[in-house]
């Protein structure tokens, strides 16, 4: 099973990640933390690689009726947004939300995870 939604862009790395910030608040998601693995990597082992951004999104409303059908939902909420380049290009992948209710099997995080389905959609269609 596919666990991401994935676009890929014709930007640049930093423009990508601007429209990425305004997608994601247009559609009710903060970003709550940020994560630069290449600047980590290179500071802790040495090592390079492209850029590549974790975004750790976040929809109050989506997240508290995930955890309130599921306490130990918080481990698959769908908020990791990647940005990362691949050559001339941008990708931006999102965790796919229909991952919570396949790995959990719990029907009610099913309208949650519609609901983020659409908003995650919708925040990465507006990028192209």
């Amino acid at each position: 099973m596919p666990y991401d939604r994935t676009v890929r862009l014709d930007s640049d790395f930093s423009a990508t990640v601007k429209a990425v910030r305004e997608a994601l608040s247009e559609q009710g998601f903060g970003v709550l933390t940020e994560i630069d693995v290449q600047a980590t990597l290179k500071a802790k082992l040495g090592e390079e690689m492209e850029d590549y951004l974790i975004l750790g999104a976040c929809n109050p409303a989506l997240a508290h009726q995930a955890l309130d059908a599921d306490r130990t939902i918080g481990l698959l909420l769908p908020c990791n947004v990647v940005v990362r380049a691949e050559g001339d290009t941008t990708t931006v992948q999102a965790l796919d939300p229909a991952t919570m209710v396949v790995l959990t099997g719990l029907p009610a995080l099913e309208p949650v995870a519609a609901e983020a389905t659409r908003r995650l959609d919708a925040a990465l269609a507006s990028l192209t």
